[in-house]
């Protein structure tokens, strides 16, 4: 059997649903596309997608809700200069697609009309493969996913009888997309996505806690055997029954040691927005125009890499049709880039970095991180607790929020713990961690050698967009961030 080369399937895929069945062809979007340049733009695209989700949840032994959906359609764009005229619709005929091209087109001033030699031959973009075709909706059948569910609640309750409640949720998600830009580049994506939740709460002398786990990534559901599905459920539990024996957090300035993984949310949230073409570019970002500067301490190097494979911040292609890339953010403490899509990335003077990306077909692209993380030292783990006099250990994370402009930061921690003369002493909880990014990146003093990434459940949120990232990051000692306790 002759297989096509991955990225030419991908196309094929993406041209068989969202173009041959309505009509739909090059001669088609090469109008369109020439119809946008009639006024001056410096750039245009038209974006392509349809999505397919499914997702089910079990609470009690039952199926307390089940859905599927799916949408589809096209976003038209036109830059000039900084401006972006934008149109969508979720009808895919030719009449729908060539109405949204001369909406753009009113980008341009009036008067501004001229002659367009449209590309006279399309280009394929480079790509990478990271991730299967896979249709994960189909990969277990409606009975295999409530088995699947099933099979996370008898794990969780057999854990401890102090295990009163259970909710699971599994969702999967099939997303094709089609790029055609301006220039005759074509680029395609077919994009696999799952996820597996667990909540549990554990009850004892009166008092609930709750504890949550999960993950998932590009590829079926399948792949969740019950190792996997055991480790999920093992770390919801720990959670719960660690935060019964808590206690009051300390408040104030002292010592602290993130855990490896998904407390890299921190800097995500803390470092990587602030590292987005967008905001430095504008200048609103605290680390606009520092590149070769330096802005951590020595050894904190970050990366945000779209070409980890399967995980979930990964991307084959960007959604403007650039190829994932590796690209190092900080390193040795030293400024060396920022995440770029191709507009910021032309009115900045440099390349775009693959970070284009955007919610949907119904979204203009932005840059965005896709899997943002640190990379590893020398020290163990044990290594770095021992070495706490005084201060909190930070195992996990809920929600936080940033200011760009500032680098302010505030986040709680949903598992901490304690720790004096080296010795964790007992959980807390109520704590929540204040500082700044850039301050708190060059108080870093400790490195662990237990770089992590996290289990697949990131979802990030910018100006509205919702998209899958991940993040990661080895045992870190940070010195002086304000504590803001409940002691």
């Amino acid at each position: 059997m002759i297989s096509r080369e991955p990225t030419l399937e991908r196309l094929a895929t993406a041209q068989s649903l969202m173009l041959e069945p309505f009509g739909l062809d090059e001669a088609v979007l090469s109008r369109a596309l020439a119809t946008i340049r009639e006024h001056r733009v410096d750039d245009a695209d038209l974006y392509f997608q349809t999505t397919r989700h499914e997702g089910w949840s079990l609470e009690e032994g039952i199926v307390k809700s089940g859905s599927f959906s799916i949408d589809q359609g096209v976003g038209v764009r036109a830059v000039a200069g900084e401006k972006t005229a934008f149109a969508y619709s979720d009808d895919l005929s030719e009449a729908a697609l060539m109405d949204a091209a001369r909406t753009v087109r009113t980008i341009a001033a009036a008067g501004q009309t001229r002659r367009v030699r449209v590309p006279a031959k399309t280009k394929v973009s480079a790509s990478r493969s990271l991730y299967g075709p896979t249709d994960p909706i189909g990969s277990l059948d409606s009975a295999q996913k409530v088995a699947l569910l099933e099979r996370v609640e008898r794990m969780a309750r057999a854990k401890d009888p102090r295990i009163v409640q259970v909710m699971a949720g599994v969702a999967a998600e099939h997303d094709v997309v089609l790029v055609a830009r301006a220039d005759g580049t074509r680029a395609a994506d077919v994009r696999p996505l799952v996820r597996v939740s667990v909540t549990v709460i554990a009850e004892q002398n009166g008092r609930r806690e709750v504890g949550s786990g999960g993950g998932g990534g590009r590829f079926g559901l399948g792949a969740f055997s019950d190792d996997i599905l055991a480790s999920y459920v093992d770390h919801a539990v720990k959670a719960a029954l660690t935060n019964l024996e808590s206690r009051p957090a300390p408040a104030g300035a002292m010592t602290v040691v993130l855990g490896p993984g998904w407390p890299g949310v921190l800097l995500h949230e803390a470092v990587g927005h602030g590292l987005e073409g967008d905001f430095n570019r504008k200048g609103s970002s605290v680390f606009a125009g520092r590149i070769g500067q330096r802005v951590a301490a020595k050894g904190v190097t970050v990366l945000d890499d779209g070409t980890l494979p399967d995980r979930r911040g990964s991307l084959n292609v960007d959604d403007e049709g650039h190829a994932s890339q590796r690209n190092v953010l900080i390193e040795d403490g030293i400024l060396k880039g920022y995440i770029q899509d191709s507009l910021n990335a032309r009115l900045m003077g440099v390349k775009p970095t693959g970070n284009g990306r955007r919610e949907s077909y119904a979204h203009v692209p932005m840059p965005r991180m896709t899997n943002t993380y640190m990379l590893g030292g020398q020290r163990s783990r044990d290594e770095i607790v021992a070495s706490i006099e005084r201060g909190l250990y930070a195992t996990n994370f809920g929600g936080g929020q940033v200011d760009i402009t500032s680098g302010k930061f505030v986040f709680s921690a949903s598992e901490a713990f304690w720790v004096e003369k080296g010795k964790i002493l007992y959980p807390v909880k109520g704590a929540t961690i204040i500082g700044n990014g850039p301050e708190a990146l060059k108080r870093v003093t400790m490195i662990g050698n237990d770089m992590e990434l996290d289990t697949g459940v990131g979802v990030c949120g910018k100006d509205g967009q919702s998209v899958p990232v991940g993040v990661g990051q080895p045992t870190l000692r940070i010195e002086g961030l304000t504590v803001g306790g409940t002691a």
